[in-house]
């Protein structure tokens, strides 16, 4: 059995330049954890999952004052502060996406698919043609229902 006989051909795909709070809208209207990010040539350039997007959600550490032009101004709302400068910096799936993505072929079998998946720890793989062209993808629900 080849990756070609058990991948999911309607694949997501989106663009380094788009924002990440379009690609978090994309996964959840789709039920989807992950999808492929590819150039204008429809290319794997990287990955984006649930994972990668809680990232910048993360707090930013703020001191408790700025000294500006030798005064200084106290830091009141730290969270005001924070959605401010989050919103000025406008997260792009360029800024989270995994670049050193792993991708096979079509006519890779899939046992050979099921031990990339368990060895190197992820949850899809993206499927490519010989012109490595994304035309796929590969989750490991693929698989279970391939077993099963």
């Amino acid at each position: 059995m080849k990756a070609r006989d058990i991948m999911n051909r309607d694949v997501i795909s989106v663009k380094a330049e788009d924002n990440v709070e379009y690609i978090v809208q994309i996964l959840l209207n789709n039920k989807i954890s992950g999808v492929p990010v590819t150039d204008e040539e429809d290319k794997v350039v990287g990955i984006v999952s649930e994972s990668d997007l809680i990232y910048p959600e993360k707090s930013l550490h703020l001191p408790a004052f700025i000294p500006i032009l030798d005064g200084i101004i106290f830091l009141e709302s730290f969270k005001k502060l924070e959605k401010e400068i989050k919103k000025m910096t406008a997260y792009q799936v360029k800024d989270v996406m995994v670049k050193d993505v792993i991708t096979v072929k079509e006519d890779t079998e899939v046992q050979e698919i099921v031990n990339i998946l368990l060895d190197k720890k992820i949850n899809r793989v993206p499927v490519v043609n010989e012109e490595d062209k994304l035309v796929g993808i590969i989750t490991r629900s693929n698989i279970l229902r391939h077993i099963y």
